[in-house]
């Protein structure tokens, strides 16, 4: 598991490689990762935004950005958490992902970035 914090919101991720749902030989391979982010501060804060950096072993790298998480813009009273699970596509059986989440205080509607910890995507055959 991969953790950081930023400002008191804490963001963990864990990753699984999906080989029911991906084809080597057709060089697509998936993986789906677990979020949690947890608010570890005085504040009631809302996600607002996404921005991710995908690498592909192949040297191609994709930047998705758009509102929410999977459909959704969560707000997390202090020592409250949110989990969701998403999935990322990559044509090599390795990579890496990071990025960061816009978060609003909603004390003052003031924005502020939170950083998601870099993390592998590794097909576990490689790992030998």
């Amino acid at each position: 598991m991969n953790t950081t914090t930023t400002q008191g919101v804490t963001v963990s991720v864990t990753t699984n490689y999906l080989p029911d749902y991906s084809s080597p030989g057709q060089e697509h391979y998936v993986f789906a990762y677990k979020i949690d982010i947890r608010n570890n501060s005085e504040y009631t804060v809302k996600l607002l935004r996404r921005h991710w950096f995908i690498y592909d072993a192949n040297g191609v790298v994709r930047e998705v950005e758009g509102e929410g998480i999977v459909g959704q813009q969560p707000t997390l009273e202090p020592g409250e958490s949110h989990q969701y699970v998403s999935g990322c596509n990559l044509k090599s059986g390795l990579g890496k992902m990071r990025g960061t989440y816009q978060m609003e205080r909603l004390m003052d509607g003031s924005e502020f970035t939170v950083e998601i910890p870099e993390f592998t995507l590794v097909v576990p055959y490689r790992l030998n």
